[in-house]
């Protein structure tokens, strides 16, 4: 996968927080930095994302994105 963004930081998914449209999704990138996204809960279940799973917080501007995978 190619992105634009230039700022990807893959970690592991330490936390998912399910509300009625929208999920918390917290991603552990290393040295005590954790990244928190707030993605629609079809995202969290089309990208498969589970607690302890791989994912990369992509960051561009003011938003930040949530890939799956390596």
């Amino acid at each position: 996968m190619k992105l634009s963004a230039r700022n990807q930081l893959k970690g592991t998914i330490v936390g998912i927080e399910t509300g009625a449209v929208n999920s918390t999704v917290r991603i552990d990138v290393g040295g005590g930095t954790v990244i928190t996204s707030m993605i629609t809960n079809e995202a969290v279940k089309e990208l498969g994302l589970k607690e302890g799973g791989t994912a990369h917080a992509v960051i561009k501007a003011s938003d930040v994105m949530v890939a799956a995978g390596d």
